[in-house]
């Protein structure tokens, strides 16, 4: 993992300094909106809305509109210049009961690494929130933005999980909430015998995205049959410039057709088809830092045999979002 932030949790006159990791990742299948008719990508462009002419990165700001409609300018400098005391420092302003803390203001969550040299400090402040059952309210800077969060352990880690400000929890004002509604002993006796049918431990492992597992399989489908667009001639262009390539599906796609094309010319039957395929695979197994070790092993074994198309296999694969429905592709193709 790569540290997305340094500095120290200051509680008293205790100072631990701290890494910070992301905890959690999000997994899906990237799909991107395409022209239909030839599976071109659609671009968007930053234009200016007054003078309609595309803006460069680096002439954008950003931008306040009042209720009159006017627009306040806020520059990199302006928002530099802003406070922020706690930028590189976790300090703690109180510690709770961990009842206290409702669900519904935790946001995202965090590993905190210690420093070598604050390795005792970092059990210590970890012991004492387990022993008095609470968690170290704090405020934080992340991202130009001050957070309010809450250390927690989650077994032998500190954790520190963001919180939303009170005024971002919306009320449920619901007017039916508040009719008289009378349950009657029996049904609450018989609610209560189906809890406790259903009752059992929470295993997370024990559930699947079951949409994602067919979406990916539509997909190798489709590539397996035959049924993909060959990228316009504007994209490859595009690539050859420096811009975005074009997916990796459609790379895969292309290289087996001239691999086939080759084969064809040569005799050769095996060795032409496996090249390009394979090493695609090892680059898209390496950039893809989603939860699947079983599949990506196997992508790394299959392209084993293969550096020479190791290296520019891996630039098409680092610039591509498609990596992961790519990955059975692949294997599909090598096999």
């Amino acid at each position: 993992m790569r540290a997305i932030w340094k500095g120290a949790v200051a509680f008293g006159l205790v100072n631990v300094p701290v890494k910070l990791y992301a905890a959690t990742g999000e997994h899906s299948v990237p799909l991107h909106q395409v022209h239909q008719e030839d599976g071109g990508r659609i671009r968007y462009k930053k234009v200016c809305s007054i003078d309609g002419e595309e803006v460069p990165y680096a002439d954008i700001a950003k931008g306040y509109e009042t209720d009159d409609g006017r627009m306040v300018v806020l520059t990199d400098a302006d928002l530099d210049d802003l406070p922020l005391a706690t930028e590189r420092e976790i300090a703690v302003e109180e510690f709770v009961p961990v009842e206290q803390v409702d669900p519904i203001m935790l946001g995202k969550t965090y590993y905190l690494e210690p420093e070598k040299t604050a390795a005792k400090p970092y059990a210590l402040l970890r012991e004492a929130l387990k022993t008095t059952d609470r968690m170290a309210v704090v405020k934080v800077a992340l991202r130009q933005r001050e957070s309010m969060a809450v250390l927690r352990v989650r077994d032998d880690v500190i954790c520190l999980q963001t919180l939303l400000w009170p005024d971002e929890v919306r009320a449920a004002d619901f007017p039916i909430l508040e009719a008289d509604v009378q349950v009657r002993p029996q049904e609450l006796q018989m609610a209560a015998s189906l809890v406790e049918s259903l009752a059992a431990d929470f295993d997370p492992s024990a559930f699947e995205d079951r949409y994602q597992s067919a979406l990916e399989a539509l997909i190798e489908a489709k590539v397996s049959t035959g049924k993909t667009v060959a990228p316009a001639a504007a994209d490859e262009e595009e690539a050859a410039e420096g811009g975005e390539v074009v997916d990796l599906l459609s790379a895969l796609q292309r290289s087996v057709e001239k691999a086939r094309g080759a084969r064809a010319g040569s005799g050769d039957e095996k060795a032409p088809a496996k090249t390009a395929p394979k090493a695609s695979a090892k680059a898209s197994a390496s950039d893809d830092d989603k939860p699947a070790p079983k599949r990506a092993s196997r992508a790394k074994a299959a392209a084993a045999d293969d550096k020479p198309a190791k290296a520019p296999a891996r630039k098409r694969a680092a610039a591509s979002d498609d990596a992961e429905p790519a990955k059975k592709t692949t294997r599909r193709r090598a096999s």
